[in-house]
């Protein structure tokens, strides 16, 4: 069984119940699984692992993402438009995507992730033009070695039947459901420790129809796996959701069947107190993004008011066409920055932001095995070195990992092997897979 040890940290972030922080600590990882956690530990046998002016925290939780959108960075005519406007825009160009672009611009994102020090990531994938499929993404994942929640997505109702995507990218809910049977069953793996866990998401209320939201729902439950979607993103979605359904996002999500511990929302940020408290009742997760909620100008989510109410809340980086980076941790510095604007300047801590980043993104896809750093829990471990430009002159060597940097982890580990070393990601070959995406991106843009 190998072992690896994590020495001499300059602070260790466990996020165990007690939100231990232990100064000058080591974590021992056995068969990619922590052993200990504590100073001193027992080296005989282990790979040594230097973490000298190092914050070793766990690694941190995306839970919303559109991976397939790294090939459509800032794409004129659609840096400056609000959600549906956007959509407008990059649709035709989605449209044009096939299973390498799928393929290249996950492998692209996870590693962006994980540079950012994230172990785990969901995907929303809910267009599947000229081929693509769900393990297009899934293959990208395992080549990074990222921890992956992939979720079956679909668009089923087009602008001929008034919906908001062009019809050569909806789907018939019949092949729609029939391939999300198929993917959980040759993917999902509801075992502890599982590295790929198939989730079930239709898109949002505006691009599927209630027979479809309804009868993933029901299919979910039946396979024991969890259900996603947009919701509650701006104004245009609030309306959208009173004229066509005559109620709010939060009494439609119900009345069909999505509310619930296995259930999480994208987004939320147009939430009343009514559908924050049947949230938090509930035990429905929202992923907040707040970065793209900022670049689409829909607003500030009410991450404090859930929080309080007890609502699970995890981040999300969304889609890198609406965001437009893939940065983790970048995320964390934004939800803490927007609830001060919003609620004052002792609304969040640094603390409470980085715990949102890791356990609360944990709880929100279900995983009781991983966002803490104790003994039993998956070695999943980020290493940051906080000796270098960004965090000098800092006091706090915890604090300073959302308030200040730095940006990049030094080590990332998922399952106790490495995926990024010395600020590199070291499980493929990143030159390649810039050249393919430079190559793709030239044939989109003609």
């Amino acid at each position: 069984m190998r072992r690896l040890l994590i020495r001499g940290a300059e602070a260790v972030v466990t996020m165990d119940d007690a939100r231990t922080e232990l100064r000058g600590a080591d974590v021992l990882v056995e068969g990619g699984v922590i052993a200990a956690v504590g100073q001193g530990l027992d080296t005989v046998g282990a790979d040594r692992w230097e973490a000298r002016g190092c914050v070793v925290t766990p690694g941190l939780v995306n839970t919303h993402h559109h991976l397939y959108q790294t090939l459509t960075r800032v794409v004129p005519g659609g840096q400056d438009a609000l959600l549906f406007g956007w959509l407008k825009t990059l649709y035709p160009i989605w449209a044009g995507f096939g299973p390498q672009h799928m393929r290249v611009s996950a492998l692209i994102g996870l590693a962006e992730l994980a540079l950012s020090g994230c172990t785990t990531s969901s995907d929303h994938l809910y267009l599947y033009p000229n081929g693509a499929r769900l393990e297009d993404t899934i293959d990208a994942a395992r080549e990074i070695g990222l921890r992956f929640h992939p979720t079956r997505g679909a668009m089923s109702i087009g602008e001929s039947a008034g919906g908001l995507p062009p019809d050569a990218l909806v789907e018939a809910e019949a092949a729609i459901l029939e391939d999300m049977i198929r993917v959980v069953d040759a993917f999902h793996d509801p075992r502890p420790g599982a590295m790929v866990r198939v989730g079930l998401a239709p898109c949002s209320p505006f691009s599927v129809s209630r027979d479809l939201m309804r009868e993933a729902a029901l299919l979910a439950r039946d396979k024991g796996v969890r259900l996603h979607t947009h919701l509650a993103e701006n104004d245009e979605d609030i309306a959208y959701s009173e004229a066509a359904f005559g109620c709010r996002p939060g009494q439609y999500a119900e009345d069909l069947g999505w509310t619930g511990e296995d259930v999480w929302h994208a987004h939320c940020v147009k939430l009343d107190a009514g559908e924050i408290d049947l949230f938090a009742r509930s035990g429905t997760g929202v992923a907040h993004c707040p970065c793209s909620n900022c670049r689409l100008g829909s607003g500030i989510a009410p991450v404090r008011a859930m929080r309080d109410a007890g609502v699970p809340v995890g981040l999300g980086v969304d889609g890198s066409a609406s965001n437009d980076a893939g940065s983790l941790i970048a995320e964390a510095r934004q939800t803490l920055l927007l609830q001060r604007v919003a609620h004052g300047a002792d609304a969040m801590s640094a603390r409470e932001a980085l715990e949102i980043a890791t356990r609360g993104g944990a709880r929100v896809l279900g995983r009781d095995d991983i966002g803490v750093l104790a003994p039993g829990y998956r070695a999943d471990i980020a290493v940051w070195d906080v000796s270098g430009i960004e965090a000098a002159g800092a006091w706090d060597p915890v604090a300073t990992l959302v308030l200040a940097g730095p940006m990049r982890v030094r080590d990332l580990f998922v399952e106790g092997r490495p995926v990024v070393q010395e600020r590199r990601v070291v499980t493929a070959d990143m030159s390649r897979a810039l050249a393919d995406q430079a190559r793709l991106l030239r044939g989109l843009m003609g």
